[in-house]
């Protein structure tokens, strides 16, 4: 059994690890919004958001969900240490990745006048969508390489292809933008995809390749539980995509283009800015956690490490943000964004509910248990629509922050009451007095926020910022041993 610290510190490892990767990519994501606000500025955003939406919404419908479904099959066939195994399971979903890819871009083509029509209102853009076929079938092959390394658990080739392939497509894509502005949109996004693509098959390109006959036929019968779990996650992120795409479609019918391009920065910031913690823990964290699915007291001790981690990570990162949200909106993208500070300032407090209800949820995956995921997934959406449509239609992008809060409480309560019954999951109690104070300094902070008075308001906002550090430091502490784990870290270096 792993020492309580080291176990601790495998997660903060992995974490640290993809959270670099994260914020190198925020950094290049920061710059490329930046440039893009400035050079396409809001209308140009909400078009980009609409055609990225469409694409991923289709990506969703005929990906079969390979990329989720076969990190679990990889991981866990890997663990047996069944190379010949694992070499076949490689292999199926390479050559299942195809036939799914290929679909996707002839449906984008086929379907392009009406994609065109019901996300603009137009047929203006139907040769847009038909060119973003290719970024599809990219995008398909690339999350296929992507699972492999997952699942194998290379974690260094995956953060380098990730880091290589978003710094050269920044750069090459940049003076697109700056040349061609609104036309660059659609080459912009193939271009992106290409270079993800190109870097990821050269990271992975080694795994999976001993010789050995595998025909189509074969696949597909070798492959049907990875297509059956894979079918369920894809319905279920093809139903959060639909809702992500009607919400847009229902701004734009209602406040105009470029309040799609508003809402579309402000859910970029909540999801990719400030989610980045759940991009790095769901990297190491779901093979793991698949790996030992059946042990139900390995998967409460390793759900707790996670989720224990997550927040107090999170919740320094979300006090700062309502301090300086104003100022750090302006830097990501510009003034004229400034109206999403509101929408983004509610929506960050439901972060600290989504850490915990996001550690949690993977247990459902991680079992497989595709009934039940997708009867959640259905009810978590239909909420999420209707409480984005009532928001927005009531209150504008302050309502979808508003409703944005009220989804991730919901979610986090839903999910804890159905894992309890479901495979009798519980935390220790220890964890729940820990995750009260973190809620507690958000919300101190979101409060704070009120004050007309500047002085007041960032001199109180500053010792909620330095409680919540110091409160986080200590808790990770207990566990972690910093003042150890930072000595060894010296050493290894000298």
């Amino acid at each position: 059994m792993l020492d309580p610290k080291t176990s601790y510190r495998q997660v903060l490892k992995a974490t640290s690890l993809f959270g670099g990767v994260q914020v190198f990519s925020i950094v290049i994501a920061v710059i490329r919004s930046k440039a893009i606000a400035l050079l396409i500025g809001p209308t140009g955003m909400g078009i980009a958001s609409l055609l990225n939406s469409t694409l991923h919404f289709v990506n969703g419908l005929t990906n079969a969900g390979l990329g989720q479904s076969a990190v679990k099959d990889i991981s866990f066939v890997d663990g047996d240490n069944d190379l010949q195994k694992t070499f076949r399971t490689i292999r199926i979903l390479r050559r299942l990745v195809w036939f799914t890819g290929v679909i996707g871009a002839l449906l984008m083509i086929i379907t392009a006048p009406f994609l065109s029509e019901f996300a603009f209102g137009n047929s203006g853009y139907t040769y847009a969508f038909v060119w973003l076929s290719l970024a599809l079938l990219f995008n398909q092959l690339t999350t296929a390489e992507l699972a492999v390394l997952q699942g194998l658990r290379k974690l260094q080739r995956l953060a380098k292809a990730n880091l290589i392939g978003n710094f050269l497509g920044l750069v090459i894509t940049l003076p697109l933008y700056y040349y061609f502005r609104l036309d660059a949109i659609v080459p912009a996004i193939i271009i992106a995809a290409l270079i993800s693509l190109l870097f990821t098959v050269y990271f992975s390109r080694k795994e999976g390749v001993k010789e050995g006959k595998l025909t189509s036929k074969e696949a597909f019968l070798e492959g049907k539980e990875m297509i059956r779990l894979g079918v369920m996650l894809s319905l279920s992120n093809m139903i959060t995509l639909g809702v992500a795409y009607l919400v847009q479609v229902y701004i734009n019918s209602e406040g105009g283009i470029d309040e799609v391009g508003l809402y579309n920065a402000g859910y970029v910031i909540l999801n990719s800015y400030v989610g980045l913690i759940f991009t790095a823990m769901a990297t190491d964290y779901y093979p793991r956690l698949a790996a030992i699915s059946d042990k139900i007291d390995a998967v409460q001790k390793t759900v707790f490490e996670q989720a224990f981690i997550a927040i107090l990570i999170i919740t320094p990162i979300i006090v700062v943000f309502l301090t300086l949200a104003p100022y750090i909106i302006v830097l990501l993208y510009s003034k004229a964004f400034t109206p999403i500070v509101a929408f983004v300032s509610w929506g960050i407090l439901g972060m600290i509910f989504k850490a915990v209800s996001f550690s949690m949820g993977y247990v459902i995956i991680a079992k497989g248990d595709s009934k039940l995921f997708i009867k959640t997934s259905v009810a978590f959406n239909t909420f999420l629509l209707l409480g984005n449509i009532l928001g927005y239609y009531y209150g504008g992008l302050e309502g979808l922050g508003i409703s944005f809060l009220i989804y991730y409480i919901f979610h986090f309560v839903l999910v804890r009451v159905i894992i309890k019954y479901r495979y009798n999951f519980y935390f220790d109690r220890s964890f729940y007095p820990i995750f009260i104070v973190c809620i507690a300094l958000c919300i101190a902070a979101f409060f704070l926020t009120f004050i007309e008075y500047p002085l007041i308001k960032y001199a109180l906002m500053s010792l909620v910022i330095v409680l919540a550090t110091v409160f986080s430091y200590i808790q990770l502490d207990k566990k972690l041993d910093i003042k150890e784990l930072f000595s060894k870290f010296l050493k290894r270096k000298k």
